[in-house]
């Protein structure tokens, strides 16, 4: 796959992420419950686990992976990636985290998303884009559907977030254009 390129939203930047990013508020999103409550990661992260993440992500040739930058100032508000792409079927998998919790609702997550799954779309040309979602999750789930995912399953009690059992959704957005040359 080709290098990650830089994308740029009106308000925002994206750019590949690697060890400039490393900070402590980046660490301080990863340890805080309100932050990482539906995420896989679970917190309890340190400076030198953080910087080894980085340092694989940054080295990763098939992982598109983004942060967040607002234009306005260049601060760090998140991450974006899409992984796995799998070339030969024309998907790939999709995630967010805005760790910065005064960017939350100002709508940086959907302007990052909407760019990110237009490249996907339009320069990978790929036919969808899936995710997966914590049912309790209500804010993201909210954002999926204004960009358009469709649900097309549910994983009952898939997993255990704030202590009770909870259910996953998997949702899909389709790229219309490669749909309309399929004839589906």
């Amino acid at each position: 796959m080709n290098s990650v390129p830089t994308l740029e939203t009106d308000r925002l930047i994206l750019e590949k992420l690697g060890r400039k990013h490393m900070s402590l508020d980046y660490l301080s999103w990863l340890n805080d419950k309100g932050v990482y409550q539906y995420l896989e990661t679970g917190g309890n992260y340190s400076y030198n686990e953080l910087m080894s993440f980085l340092e694989s992500s940054e080295d990763d040739k098939n992982l598109l992976f983004w942060a967040i930058l607002t234009k306005e100032d260049g601060k760090h508000i998140g991450n974006i990636k899409i992984d796995p792409v799998n070339l030969r079927h024309y998907y790939a998998e999709y995630g967010i985290l805005m760790g910065d919790k005064k960017s939350w609702g100002r709508g940086y997550a959907k302007e990052a998303s909407v760019v990110v799954i237009n490249y996907c779309f339009e320069f990978l040309k790929l036919r969808k884009v899936n995710l997966g979602v914590v049912a309790d999750n209500v804010k993201a789930v909210k954002l999926y559907h204004k960009l358009g995912f469709v649900q097309e399953g549910l994983f009952r009690f898939h997993g255990i977030y704030n202590d009770k059992l909870c259910d996953q959704l998997r949702m899909s957005l389709f790229n219309p254009e490669f749909l309309n040359k399929m004839d589906v």
